[in-house]
């Protein structure tokens, strides 16, 4: 594709994101306006504006961050709406910058071996068949793996990525042991010269004591067959839970060793500051974001881009 043509692709790409995050971003420029109806920034005015953040989902370091900057540069003098939301998207995309982390699979281990875990409904699986028709259409060969054996519909929805993708299956029947299941996968691998084992997972709450247990099962399966191994464990997080995100990203980095994040479903109600106190907290490398459901609507984390869409700022 042309220069011209990714441009534009990228733009229609924020575009979409901005819509998606315009739940989070009005509700932010709401509050900006309502605080900044004295339009002089002095103590109470920032008081007010660090409430609103943290009522925004993007946590109270952020917060924080927004209101010393504009303290230090604009107290006690006249600023606009604008000129907040600029700061608000600067500090967003200074805080995330260092976690920008395109996913690099197949590169490395032979063939490598990555988890996908995550809480019902995150878009677990959507993701991984994303990711598997990304890398057949770059000339790599995943295996892709039905390891959720407690949902029929979980098994035929990897079964339709694996057609879509072109890429083999490797699948049980329902209530099946998991961990066997990634074993043999592993094994299959080694065997016909993959480059990557993808590994659905059930989805569970955090709260579930018994399926995190089998989680923990596949971790240590998969780490007798290579130490190393998963090689990379991705958490899957819904853009519509909000500060929900905190205790599950929490939940799964015990029991899993986590390794980065992807956050799906920002093209709905999408509360977006979670990403940003996720990132904050846990530190964690940030994949890529998702909009949809096509293939091309899981895309690599671009701080800036992201930054400014969540402050309801134009891309440029």
């Amino acid at each position: 594709m042309s220069d011209g043509g990714n441009q534009e692709k990228k733009k229609g790409f924020f575009s979409r994101l901005a819509a998606g995050l315009r739940r989070s971003s009005s509700g932010i420029s709401e509050s900006v306006t309502a605080v900044f109806t004295k339009k002089k920034l002095d103590s109470q005015t920032l008081e007010a504006l660090e409430d609103a953040l943290i009522a925004a989902d993007l946590g109270a370091p952020i917060a924080l961050r927004v209101t010393q900057r504009l303290a230090k540069d604009r107290f006690d003098k006249e600023v606009t709406d604008e000129e907040v939301k600029t700061v608000l998207a600067e500090t967003i995309a200074e805080t995330l910058r260092p976690l920008e982390a395109p996913l690099d699979i197949g590169g490395g281990s032979d063939p490598e071996v990555v988890l996908f875990v995550g809480v019902n409904g995150s878009g677990k699986t959507t993701t991984l068949g994303k990711i598997a028709a990304r890398m057949v259409r770059d000339g790599q060969s995943p295996l892709l793996v039905a390891g959720d054996t407690f949902r029929a519909a979980a098994v035929e929805q990897i079964a339709v990525w694996g057609e879509r993708a072109g890429a083999p299956v490797e699948r049980r029947e329902i209530g099946a042991d998991a961990a066997g299941l990634a074993f043999d996968a592993v094994q299959r691998a080694r065997r016909e010269h993959l480059d990557a084992v993808l590994i659905d997972t059930a989805g569970r709450l955090q709260n579930r004591t018994e399926l995190m247990d089998e989680l923990r099962k596949i971790v240590r399966v998969l780490g007798k067959m290579d130490e190393t191994a998963p090689h990379k464990v991705i958490l899957v997080l819904d853009g519509t839970v909000g500060s929900n995100a905190m205790s599950q990203a929490a939940a799964f980095l015990e029991a899993a060793r986590v390794t980065g994040l992807i956050m799906t479903k920002l093209d709905g109600t999408a509360k977006g500051g979670a990403l940003v106190q996720v990132a904050e907290k846990f530190a964690l490398p940030i994949h890529a974001i998702g909009i949809g459901e096509g293939i091309d609507d899981l895309q690599p984390f671009d701080a800036r881009a992201f930054a400014r869409a969540l402050a309801g700022l134009d891309e440029a």
